[in-house]
């Protein structure tokens, strides 16, 4: 029994569509805060696959006691959080408070009922901007984060690390993921930002289908061919793909993992928009607005890791992401709302 958290929301629920197809059970746990509960009937939908829901709040340490007590989970695949770079900005202690302590309450909870193996939902925001080159090996420099998004992986990383320090036989991989975009292939589950989306893919996705007037791309003078930003862009279906072999590996692997999850390949703004207009043979109005504080010229990973220690690497096309991602978008113009 792996306990997911966070698993009505967009990576989440993608991973446990991979993770029942697989023929692993679940229990889910989602405060819906920024996710939705018609992603657990759809994953229901996709695998013809029924499973345990509990609408609660990480934090709440007696509800998420009763759940470990009741399921006794062998695994925690552990997505719950905020999630939104800019809002962590703004609003930096309630996204410090809420990472912080869901994951401190999580790991707890797994002291004391025994649970040995945590997959963590990381992020490429906890390598230093500044002190790196291209590619990002997991060896790269940590620290220095641009955001408080980014700070609280940061520290998670650090919280869970100690914990499997002091506990024996306890493995955590702590999945540093790069730019997850599409959906699934069936259209009946992907992202669904509240208000104006944070990421490019979402952003193009709603231009296209008339929710938003134009794309707005911050910055066209940067160091990259053509002057966009560059980034590691890949099929949220391989990411989802991922975390089953990561379950897989943590089961015999004791000790902390940090594993890029990224296709190894940069790809710019306008490169995207343009593939994304190509496959579906539709037009994205866009217009070139001022850089946005923080943002780096190129970002991308080298994912050898993951495929030596996981025998993962991505397989879907720039293509496939954009088809798939129009596909929900169209059939879903207001997401889950629709």
């Amino acid at each position: 029994m792996i306990l997911v958290t966070g698993g009505a929301g967009y990576i989440g629920s993608h991973t446990c569509v991979e993770l029942l197809n697989d023929g692993h059970e679940i229990v889910v746990v989602d405060n819906l805060s920024n996710s939705h509960a018609k992603a657990i009937e759809r994953i229901s939908q996709i695998t013809g696959k029924t499973f345990p829901f509990y609408e609660m709040d990480l934090c709440d340490a007696d509800a998420l006691d009763k759940v470990c007590a009741q399921y006794k989970p062998a695994c925690v695949i552990h997505f719950a959080g905020l999630k939104a770079v800019g809002e962590s900005v703004v609003i930096p202690v309630k996204y410090y408070e809420n990472n912080i302590l869901s994951t401190t309450t999580l790991l707890k909870a797994m002291e004391k009922h025994g649970i040995k193996q945590i997959i963590f939902s990381s992020s490429a925001t906890v390598y230093n901007n500044a002190a790196n080159t291209m590619p990002l090996t997991e060896d790269s420099i940590t620290g220095g984060c641009t955001n408080p998004y980014g700070w609280t992986k940061y520290m998670n990383e650090q919280i869970i690390s100690d914990a499997v320090n002091a506990n024996d036989g306890w493995s955590a991989v702590l999945l540093r993921y790069f730019n997850p975009i599409g959906a699934h292939e069936s259209g009946l589950i992907g992202e669904d930002p509240q208000g104006i989306p944070n990421n490019l893919l979402p952003y193009v996705a709603q231009v296209a289908v008339g929710k938003l007037a134009e794309l707005s791309v911050t910055g066209n003078d940067y160091d990259t061919p053509d002057g966009t930003g560059v980034r590691d862009y890949l099929h949220v279906c391989d990411l989802a793909v991922g975390h089953v072999a990561a379950v897989k590996y943590a089961k015999s692997n004791p000790g902390t993992h940090a594993i890029n999850l990224g296709t190894g390949q940069g790809t710019s703004v306008l490169q995207v928009v343009n593939t994304f207009e190509r496959a579906n043979n539709i037009k994205v109005p866009y217009r070139i607005v001022a850089r946005r504080p923080g943002d780096i010229a190129t970002c991308y990973a080298d994912p050898s890791k993951a495929e030596k220690l996981l025998g993962w690497r991505t397989v879907k096309t720039l293509d496939e992401m954009c088809v798939d991602l129009w596909r929900w978008q169209k059939n879903n113009p207001n997401g889950y709302n629709s």
